[in-house]
């Protein structure tokens, strides 16, 4: 028996987990939305665009743009079935900050804003799962990283930990349903020949524990896919908690 099709809008698809996770889902023949500042980018992705790919204009902090890539295309009325959120902001050396300290609070406030905008004046029904990319060492729940990386990601990620903090908290308290996604550090391609290990952490800690160093970004981006996205109406076993990805 053949998946039904689905409905899912991308936030941050223009390149690394994103772009593999939209690139898997529109191979599934799923509906996806998503909201780029310069459309071309994506266009250039896909110069034969796909039928199942919507390209809305629009910045990823403004809560209007946002909610145009919530709906269904074809149902106004109806939101999405799952929202894949992987912004973020390049790390700017050599003062270890951001080119957007908060890109991650403001992309979550965005998406809570106007699913609660679209609720509340358009009537739109549904309860999208929300599957957001995080990251390793800002757990509450004790070390997630080998100890060597500990100094690395304590200082050299200060700024984009307490970012990726807010985010997680302000989706993590939302009532939406969720499920953060905090990967080991990224590298690029895909290697279906290593393992991804999996760290599940719920509200009350820890449920498997796995530590790693590295994981691709088109690895990170196959399992949103295979686990999140494509379970999304059903429900993900993952859904509610913090999962970890490593090799």
């Amino acid at each position: 028996m053949s998946t039904p099709t689905k409905t899912i809008a991308f936030l941050g698809a223009t390149g690394g987990c994103g772009l593999s996770a939209l690139r898997r889902s529109l191979a599934a023949g799923d509906t996806c939305i998503a909201l780029c500042r310069t459309p071309a980018k994506m266009e250039a992705l896909f110069p034969d665009k796909p039928v199942n790919l919507v390209l809305k204009q629009g910045n990823a902090h403004d809560a209007a743009a946002v909610a145009s890539v919530l709906t269904c295309p074809s149902d106004a009325s109806r939101l999405v079935d799952a929202v894949n959120f992987s912004i973020g902001a390049a790390v700017v050396l050599p003062s270890i900050t951001m080119d957007d300290p908060d890109v991650c609070r403001k992309g979550v406030a965005a998406v809570l804003e106007a699913l609660a905008k679209l609720r509340a004046d358009c009537g739109a029904a549904g309860r999208p799962l929300i599957a957001m990319v995080s990251s390793t060492g800002i757990s509450p729940h004790g070390r997630d990283v080998p100890l060597l990386l500990v100094p690395f990601y304590r200082y050299g990620l200060r700024v984009a930990h307490v970012d990726k903090r807010a985010a997680e908290e302000a989706l993590s308290g939302s009532g939406e349903r969720f499920v953060i996604v905090r990967p080991s550090l990224l590298t690029n391609g895909e290697r279906p020949d290593r393992k991804i290990r999996v760290h599940v952490e719920g509200p009350g800690g820890i449920e498997q524990k796995e530590v790693g160093y590295f994981i691709s970004r088109e690895d990170v981006g196959r399992w949103m896919f295979e686990n999140l996205l494509e379970s999304a109406e059903a429900g993900s076993k993952y859904e509610g908690k913090a999962v970890g990805l490593t090799w």
